[in-house]
């Protein structure tokens, strides 16, 4: 089977000093072999083609066979590294926690150790007759969440 370390440096190498960045790399039974890309902008058919052409001229196909596909990150997929976080500053996520708790709300600022959403609750304040809405900002190390995805909403 393919090394995954492999294929990362080789996909590091080539994005470096380009405005794309690698997500993920997995290498399945049966030597299927995924890579995950993203960028600040946006990323075409021919980005990924490229990145497929430099690993598959580094790996031997006669020595071991592979099949390689190499795709941008999908709007619905949840954000996987630091630079993802921080590229969707400002907009709407969903959480779900370990504990188990569904969030919605701002992602507000993030680094390589967490991030912090701000989420908006309605609250009955003592003494009022009506709840009003009162923003809270939350903040998650990056091992306390079993995923963060951009919220897409149609209004």
């Amino acid at each position: 089977m393919t090394d995954k370390n492999f294929i990362k440096d080789i996909a590091d190498n080539f994005l470096q000093g380009t405005r794309m960045f690698l997500v993920d790399v997995a290498v399945k039974p049966g030597n299927i072999i995924t890579v995950e890309i993203d960028s600040d902008e946006s990323i075409g058919i021919d980005d990924c083609m490229a990145l497929s052409r430099e690993i598959e001229s580094r790996l031997d196909r006669n020595v071991e066979d592979f099949e390689l596909e190499v795709g941008s990150s999908g709007i619905a997929s949840p954000l996987k590294t630091p630079r993802q976080y921080k590229k969707n500053e400002g907009n709407e996520v969903e959480t779900l926690t370990k504990a188990g708790q569904k969030l919605s709300g701002i992602l507000k600022t993030s680094d390589n150790n967490g991030f912090a959403i701000a989420v908006t609750k309605m609250v009955k304040p003592e003494g009022a007759k009506k709840k009003t809405a009162m923003e809270e900002v939350l903040s998650f190390a990056y091992d306390e969440v079993k995923y963060t995805k951009y919220l897409i909403r149609f209004k």
